[in-house]
């Protein structure tokens, strides 16, 4: 790693903790304890396991699980093809599902769980992402709910990587 540059912090731990917060207390009273939590591994883990700790605090204890999709690789932009590398591992049919992923960017990934919650049978799909990134064109489908406005920059930190590093770092980055 001695060619990555600096990450410059965007957004420290204790505002993303509030931003957590404030996203479950919008979420819980369209949510029930029957409604399936779905992470997109890998990034989103981080901010799904707040987010679901943030929900058990105001009284709202969702379902888990994972969809393991795949579109960047270990480069700093999507391939623009989603791999899917495991499915859902509980039966969703007829539940609500809330969709969690760390960053809205291309799209693409939250568009292929969304379809793939659908096929299997759910009976309302909400999405939600920590951060959503300006793009040029208009996106489908937009997340339900959204955290952060983030910048055109490159992400890295709370679960956001650069080929597989720095997704432990507690504040949002920029790498660039």
């Amino acid at each position: 790693m001695a060619d990555t540059p600096t990450p410059t912090v965007l957004l420290p731990e204790a505002e993303v903790a509030r931003i957590v917060a404030d996203l479950a207390r919008q979420i819980a009273p369209v949510t029930d304890d029957d409604t399936v939590a779905a992470v997109l591994l890998t990034g989103g883990l981080w901010f799904a396991a707040d987010l679901t700790r943030a929900l058990s605090r105001i009284g709202r204890n969702l379902r888990f699980d994972a969809l393991w999709l795949a579109s960047y690789g270990d480069e700093q932009s999507s391939r623009g093809k989603i791999d899917v590398y495991a499915p859902f591992q509980r039966p969703i049919a007829g539940r609500k599902v809330l969709i969690v992923d760390d960053v809205f960017d291309t799209g693409l990934s939250l568009a292929e769980a969304v379809r793939i919650a659908r096929e299997a049978g759910a009976a309302e799909v909400l999405t939600v992402v920590f951060a959503k990134k300006p793009w040029p064109l208009p996106r489908a489908p937009e997340p339900d709910f959204v955290g952060w406005e983030a910048p055109n920059r490159f992400l890295v930190g709370y679960g956001l990587d650069h080929a597989g590093t720095l997704r432990g770092l507690p504040d949002i980055c920029a790498l660039d």
